[in-house]
């Protein structure tokens, strides 16, 4: 079992984030995934470039597993350049880089003056740029004339000796079976009514394509503080976040989705969906939670607006050593 420690850069300034993460190899976490936006998901906020910040994430730290939770191929990213992106990234921190891959969100896409497609044509979109990504990463040379993309000739000039192991994120069971014909692992959130659904369209997908099982990474969010109140004070902004209507369709004014967010989403909600708690017993109790559901990797966003700093050191001294596949304690 590995953790990974979920850097939120709609949250926190990118400078602080980069502490963030030095805090939390040091505190006994495998790795950090940053998420990837333009926007956040309610004003203010913040929205620090991911790949400019795992750049510098790479240096400050030994050897976490680096990554975005998640990048879309799209009109913000071509997937030429995220090949490009991440086999850079190999080549300067051999073995740690991985790509987190999802369809996206309007959220991102739409300030570019881009038009939001439905549900199953953003599905397509993400397969076909991972298709491009994979065909990069094997030394192709590539024209392509997709629907969604085309390429002339694009090849990566640099690249390096391993390639960087793709996660595919899925809401439901279509991305579930492109991560299963193209990925190397699931990335989903620990929503125990949602995981079994998309682990057998994952798992069958796989098994028709030929292709092993690969990595199982269930995402959850935490917020630590002193008392319970702060800890649920701290991560109230991630009522704008909490929307399944964000995440496919039309939706990209931050202060618009958070005020609708505030409105759909109770506080009993946000700690149903959240690790929200002063006690690091229930921490470990909810993360083993997510275990049970099938994770290999469980990747743990910290949103302790209250301190973000001192939730590390207790996920370090209290959480972390008592899970079975803690780094520090094994």
């Amino acid at each position: 079992m590995r953790y990974f420690y979920g850097a939120a850069h709609e949250q926190f300034p990118p400078e602080d984030l980069l502490q963030q993460a030095v805090e939390a190899e040091r505190a006994g976490f495998d790795g950090v995934a940053c998420s990837d936006h333009l926007q956040p998901w309610w004003e203010p906020g913040e929205s620090g470039h991911a790949w400019v910040w795992l750049g510098a994430a790479g240096q400050a730290t030994d050897g976490l597993a680096l990554g975005t939770a998640v990048t879309p191929p799209g009109p913000r990213y071509h997937p030429v350049l995220i090949a490009q992106a991440w086999a850079t990234l190999e080549r300067m921190f051999p073995g740690r880089p991985f790509l987190g891959i999802g369809s996206g969100e309007s959220l991102n896409e739409s300030p570019l003056a881009a038009i939001w497609p439905s549900a199953s044509e953003q599905v397509e979109r993400m397969e076909e740029g991972l298709e491009i990504i994979r065909r990069l990463f094997d030394g192709e040379r590539l024209s392509y004339d997709g629907r969604h993309f085309e390429t002339d000739e694009a090849i990566l000039h640099t690249r390096p000796n391993r390639r960087p192991p793709i996660y595919v994120s899925a809401f439901g069971p279509k991305a579930a079976a492109v991560a299963g014909r193209q990925g190397d692992g699931l990335w989903t959130l620990a929503d125990p009514e949602k995981v079994p659904e998309l682990l057998e369209a994952y798992r069958a997908a796989a098994s028709d394509a030929g292709r092993p099982e690969g990595e199982i990474v269930l995402q959850a969010a935490f917020s630590w503080a002193p008392d319970d109140e702060a800890a649920l004070e701290g991560a109230r902004v991630w009522k704008g976040a909490q929307p399944k209507e964000f995440y496919t369709d039309d939706w990209h004014d931050p202060k618009a989705m958070y005020e609708h967010g505030e409105k759909q989403v109770s506080d009993e909600d946000l700690r149903e969906a959240m690790i929200i708690s002063a006690d690091p017993a229930e921490h470990v109790e909810r993360i083993r939670e997510v275990e049970g559901m099938g994770a290999t990797t469980v990747a743990l966003m910290n949103n302790s607006g209250a301190d973000p700093h001192a939730a590390i050191e207790i996920y370090g001294r209290e959480v972390l050593p008592k899970l079975p596949g803690d780094a520090a304690g094994s």
